[in-house]
């Protein structure tokens, strides 16, 4: 393994770091400082809790510019500021003395977070892993991320214990700029480490990373609001999504109900983070053999199951056990299956725009569904049709993926697929090939390692090139040869 090999490695190291301390401390130690909060502030648990919706809600609305300044510049500056930010703005969460105060720095800390967790993770990998070792190097980020409440929730409880809740924070602040502002400041582009060892990038896009549609600004939006998939695939992750995002604030409150002890319905919601790994794992493993999305409509249907049968099975600890098995299985695969989706779909040059907007939806779905599902159980006097409805969303999810499966994968200039869509693109592929013999024999061997910077084997690499350039030499023999205009972006890394 080359010194790329190994930095890319040690990226999705130091990403999994600094995403698991961003989850631990900018999301999940809130729920520890609730009741304190509460206390010191003299407001209602409901206004405290409002800060949260707040934080989310802001996270939604930088998603999408977020994901625009990742496709363009890279992560390294992003990353850095938003962690600083992040720093101050914990800080600054020790310091209010109101809730207005503290809803200002909750809106700070929603627009910090784009920039720091798993999206902004994710749209750093895709740039360096485009084989099938993407899915393993996000699964890698994702299983360590998964123990940030393991790590941060006892963690924060221990702080608030021994010197109250002000004093935790600050802690928690500086435990969070020490770990996360030096490793994101070296994070770098395949680009930018290019440029930095004197190497001439790659020029022409891989077979795995295609050329994607010319860059105008809110192009990448206009070409998602157009695509019938794009929406499909939104709409699967969404609905599925009201189901995981209730059950994760109701489901203790609801097995209580049931008539489940305190301590057994909170040791059966513990099994959630747990199974949330265990439906990452089976999707990575899985999704090399099958398509990702028959997987994952198939874990939908069997969180919908759980979800139908929890009201009937969840009197007893078996049946409650089993339910939240099923339910849990699918916890996760929202994490490590969307973006594999969007990255295989529609490549990567685009990645994080794409994946900000429908990381947008999912966070406004977040923040209302909890509460949709709290006004239902008013109503109703009962917790049954909360999860009737969660059953039904999960395979309306499930349906989603399904009609994506069955349709032939869209172009991201918007050219249907079949035969159409092949005589279109058919000038284009020629002129890549075509490139790919000129720069071949211009660049030589420097070419070949920059090429494999972004992950392919050497192998395949080589055989691959082999075929492009005889494609290239017929090619042009029949039709001449055509220019390509390479992909290129402003990098800050």
């Amino acid at each position: 393994m080359g010194p790329t090999g190994s930095y890319r490695w040690w990226l999705v190291a130091a990403l999994a770091v600094t995403t698991t301390a961003g989850y631990g401390v900018l999301s999940y130690a809130f729920a520890v400082f609730l009741v304190p909060m509460q206390h010191d502030l003299g407001a209602s648990r409901t206004a405290i809790t409002a800060a949260q919706t707040l934080c989310l809600l802001a996270a939604a609305v930088a998603a999408v510019p977020a994901g625009r300044w990742l496709d363009r510049h890279g992560g390294r500056a992003l990353m850095v500021g938003c962690s600083l930010a992040a720093t101050a703005l914990v800080l600054a969460w020790s310091r209010v003395d109101n809730v207005v105060q503290l809803y200002a720095v909750s809106v700070g800390l929603g627009l910090a977070t784009a920039g720091v967790l798993y999206e902004a993770a994710f749209a750093v990998v895709v740039t360096w892993f485009q084989d099938r070792r993407r899915g393993t190097a996000m699964l890698a980020i994702t299983i360590v991320g998964g123990f940030a409440s393991t790590i941060f929730i006892p963690l924060s409880g221990l702080l608030v214990e021994w010197y109250g809740w002000r004093q935790a924070l600050v802690v928690l602040a500086l435990v969070y700029g020490v770990l996360t502002v030096p490793l994101h400041a070296v994070v770098r582009s395949p680009r930018a480490l290019h440029r930095s060892a004197g190497r001439t990038p790659a020029r022409t896009p891989t077979a795995r990373t295609p050329a994607r549609a010319p860059r105008r600004r809110g192009g990448v939006i206009r070409m998602a609001l157009r695509d019938p998939d794009y929406w499909l695939i939104s709409t699967a992750f969404v609905t599925q999504g009201v189901g995981v995002f209730v059950v994760g604030v109701h489901l203790v409150a609801y097995l209580r109900e049931l008539g489940n002890p305190p301590t057994v319905a909170a040791g059966i919601a513990g099994l959630l983070g747990v199974l949330s790994v265990a439906g990452r794992v089976v999707t990575t493993a899985a999704q090399r053999r099958f398509r990702v999305d028959a997987v994952v409509a198939l874990i939908f249907v069997v969180q919908a199951a759980g979800l139908a049968l929890l009201p009937w099975a969840g009197h007893g600890v078996v049946g409650a056990v089993a339910c939240v098995l099923a339910v849990g299985i699918g916890f996760g695969v929202s994490t490590i299956a969307r973006p594999a989706m969007v990255a295989e779909r529609y490549g990567v040059a685009d990645y994080a725009t794409m994946a900000g907007l429908m990381a947008a939806i999912l966070m406004v779905t977040k923040a209302l569904a909890p509460l949709g599902a709290a006004w239902l159980r008013t109503a109703s006097g009962s917790y049954t049709p909360v999860m009737v409805v969660c059953s039904l969303t999960s395979l309306v999810g499930a349906l989603a993926l399904v009609v994506v499966g069955r349709r032939p994968a869209r172009n991201p200039d918007g050219r249907g697929g079949g035969q159409e869509a092949e005589q279109a693109g058919a000038g284009e592929r020629e002129g890549v090939a075509a490139q790919v013999v000129a720069d071949h024999a211009g660049s030589g061997r420097g070419d070949r390692r920059a090429d494999l910077v972004a992950g392919e084997d050497p192998a395949e690499h080589d055989r691959s090139r082999g075929t492009e350039m005889r494609t290239a030499q017929g090619d042009r023999r029949r039709h001449g040869r055509h220019p390509v205009q390479p992909v290129e972006h402003d990098e800050d890394q």
